[in-house]
C-alpha cells in the first residue's frame, strides 16, 4: 500500500548524488517528485555517523532514487543536501510505505 498521492502536496526537484570527480560532486538527472516537505529541526547521523542538524523532512512515495548527499531543489526555491533517507515498508500490513528524507 503506497502513501496516498493526495497528502504530497508540495513538488520538489531532486537531483540524485553520483559521486565526486575532480571538478566537485556530480549529480544525475533532475527530478520532479511529489512530496510532503515540513520544516522540522532535528538532529540526525550523516552517512559518516556524526549527529548534524537537520531542517526539513520531506515524505515521499517509495522508492525514491535520492541517496545522502543529493541535492534538493523545496518548495519555496531553496537549495538543500539530503543527509539521510530512509525507506518505510510493511509488507504485508495494511499500512502505508513511504521514503523520509531528512535535509540540511
Amino acid at each position: 500500500m503506497n502513501l496516498p498521492e493526495w497528502l504530497l502536496r508540495h513538488q520538489i526537484t531532486v537531483e540524485p548524488y553520483a559521486g565526486d570527480s575532480a571538478y566537485g560532486p556530480t549529480y544525475g538527472p533532475p527530478a520532479e517528485v511529489a512530496a510532503l516537505v515540513t520544516p522540522n529541526i532535528r538532529t540526525v547521523r550523516n552517512a559518516q555517523g556524526r549527529e548534524v542538524t537537520a531542517t526539513a523532512q520531506i515524505i515521499t512515495a517509495p522508492g525514491l532514487d535520492c541517496p545522502p548527499e543529493s541535492r534538493i531543489t523545496l518548495p519555496g526555491g531553496r537549495v538543500t543536501r539530503a543527509i539521510s533517507v530512509a525507506d518505510y515498508t510493511a509488507p504485508g500490513l495494511p499500512v502505508p510505505e513511504c521514503t523520509e528524507v531528512n535535509a540540511e
